[in-house]
């Protein structure tokens, strides 16, 4: 084929623009050659293609093994004639022999373009899916291009990923050219590139906003121990300092509320509870049930259970609306949670005799000063109108 200083020019401008590694179209290049070559020369030779890296230049070899005698002419060459060819060649090497295929171009250019096109797609679709598996399990900012059904397609710099109906928060508004952050769910290697599916509800993204907007979180002085979410509604975070001298809840909630804030408007006004995680379970209830105030934990290891006293005016609080609040706290800390009002408690069926004498003892009361210090959101429309004194 000569000289094609076009070629190394074209495919120069392709490494530049699509980011492909050159030895990787070149490879590519002498494979589909290979394939055009073999039509000429059968598929029972072995044929190798070189293409010079510098001027483009392409060679064509046959290969054969040097023996002493000549059995199968395809491939096989005497020794006499290898070393015709270079005086080096010794019996039991591969010689390559420089052939001219024969009407080696229109079709063959062809078919070498088809399977050149088919490498550039299959690189650049692993290169795409190599930058995008790493940021699974992780927040992305992509831009809404459109809907699709009742699925919303995100651009991700150079791919789209779908925001399903079920991943999105109920009443947010999604519109066109509008920049948003999500949650990576998953990324699957496809045919046709990279299929990305990304998430508004899922509690990772409320956790990874945390990590972003809190260096504290990041360096790992501050942990993340659990998350309940009813997303675009409210959100529960549990949050346990490493360094004594570190608030948990304060690092989260910023001064003036700066970093919960920025939280909570990019999660468009969905409410955070952000509370103190402890190893004792009474404790990491009652914080879990803020804003109401506990009078009382009493806990059940072996079934995973808590009953919970609160004051009597409290006690709407302590449920939530629509029994929100206990719903959360439920999930956050892992425990099924039965709630009493101090009235209520002093009937009977709720406490055993034995847990009974032990409340009004004032063995079961907690210490406020356990879970004063954590950071709810509080708004009148969390209490329900149902008197459940």
């Amino acid at each position: 084929m000569g000289n094609n200083s076009e070629l190394i020019e074209a495919l120069n401008q392709i490494v530049r623009e699509k980011g492909i590694d050159a030895d990787v179209i070149f490879e590519a290049i002498e494979t589909s050659l290979i394939t055009a070559c073999k039509k000429n020369f059968g598929n029972n030779q072995n044929v190798k293609v070189k293409i010079d890296r510098e001027t483009g230049d392409v060679q064509c070899f046959v290969q054969k093994e040097a023996v002493e005698t000549v059995e199968d002419s395809l491939m096989e060459i005497s020794l006499e004639n290898a070393k015709e060819i270079n005086p080096v060649y010794e019996l039991g090497d591969i010689v390559d022999i420089i052939v001219t295929p024969k009407n080696f171009g229109r079709i063959a250019a062809q078919t070498a373009k088809q399977v050149v096109v088919q490498k550039f797609r299959e690189a650049e679709r692993e290169i795409l899916y190599s930058e995008y598996i790493t940021k699974e399990k992780d927040i992305v900012t992509g831009i809404i291009q459109r809907k699709e059904g009742k699925n919303i397609i995100i651009v991700l710099g150079k791919v789209d990923a779908m925001l399903s109906a079920n991943e999105q928060i109920a009443g947010e508004e999604y519109r066109p050219s509008q920049r948003i952050k999500v949650y990576v769910v998953e990324v699957k290697q496809t045919s046709k590139g990279p299929l990305i599916n990304v998430s508004r509800t899922h509690p990772e993204l409320v956790k990874r906003l945390f990590e972003h907007e809190v260096p504290e979180i990041f360096e790992g002085i501050v942990e993340i121990k659990s998350i309940s979410r009813e997303a675009g509604s409210r959100s529960k975070i549990a949050v346990y300092s490493n360094n004594p001298d570190v608030d948990a809840v304060g690092a989260c909630v910023g001064q003036n509320g700066y970093r919960v804030n920025i939280i909570v408007n990019e999660l468009n006004g969905e409410k955070i509870d952000i509370i103190n995680w402890s190893s004792d379970p009474r404790e990491y209830i009652a914080s879990a049930l803020s804003p109401s105030k506990v009078l009382a934990v009493i806990t059940d290891p072996a079934t995973q259970s808590a009953k919970v006293i609160v004051p009597n005016h409290q006690l709407s609080l302590a449920i939530g609306k629509e029994g929100q609040n206990a719903r959360l706290a439920a999930k956050l800390t892992g425990w099924k949670i039965n709630i009493k009002s101090e009235a209520s408690a002093k009937e009977p069926g709720f406490l055993t005799e034995e847990e009974y004498d032990m409340y009004f003892n004032g063995q079961y009361n907690l210490d406020d000063a356990s879970y004063e210090q954590d950071y709810v959101q509080y708004y009148e429309n969390d209490i329900e109108d149902n008197d459940y004194n």
